[in-house]
């Protein structure tokens, strides 16, 4: 999370003047801080730490936010969402954080929980954040077709929250169209529901 940017205009020499902006992160859970929507490796500063950060047309700078000392360096992400974490840093032991998107992954669905779990034990910690991404579409669609969209990306093998994403979106329009009986549903998996299922879960919805 972007906490604080103070701009600079300070040369550093031998290679002339340079320009950044700075600021202050706080090192996350999986050891990485965030930088304009990408994620940089901080180690060896600990999780919870704030740091100073240097940011450059073409790199980043992670310093000691007291003595100044250079902790890391990396090139400027080329995209949003990119993770700069070499495989040998990156946790896959759970933490307090893990576990609880697990158990809210879990109080879905099984299917939910085990797409989750899958991600997990893929990716490690840096999956966090997919799995808070999976986990917060409980807010847009119904838990029935949440499940029925990890149980389709778990048999397709596509484990991600865009995956997810993208079927429940196609599952849920897919329903109403059934309830309107305004199109057929094209959609075939042994997984999806009757009709009557989601007839009731926008019945509850309209009268809470």
């Amino acid at each position: 999370m972007f906490e604080e940017e103070r701009p600079h205009l300070k040369p550093l020499p031998p290679e002339g003047f340079r320009y950044f902006t700075e600021g202050t992160r706080t090192v996350q859970d999986d050891t990485t801080i965030q930088v304009d929507g990408s994620w940089y490796a901080a180690r060896p500063a600990p999780i919870g730490e704030h740091v100073l950060v240097r940011i450059y047309d073409r790199e980043i700078e992670i310093r000691d936010l007291q003595t100044l000392e250079l902790i890391r360096r990396h090139p400027r992400a080329l995209r949003k969402g990119m993770v700069k974490l070499p495989e040998d840093e990156r946790v896959f032991n759970p933490s307090r954080q893990t576990q609880r998107i697990l158990s809210q992954a879990t109080a879905i669905g099984p299917h939910t929980g085990a797409l989750c779990q899958a991600l997990f034990d893929e990716h490690g910690r840096p999956a966090q954040r997919a799995l808070w991404g999976i986990v917060g579409l409980r807010s847009r669609y119904p838990a029935v077709i949440l499940e029925q969209a990890c149980a389709i990306a778990m048999d397709r093998a596509t484990h991600s929250y865009k995956s997810v994403r993208a079927i429940a979106s196609r599952l849920l329009e897919q329903a109403i169209a059934r309830i309107d009986a305004t199109a057929p549903l094209t959609q075939s998996h042994e997984l999806i529901r009757e009709t009557a299922v989601y007839a009731e879960f926008f019945k509850r919805s309209t009268h809470e």
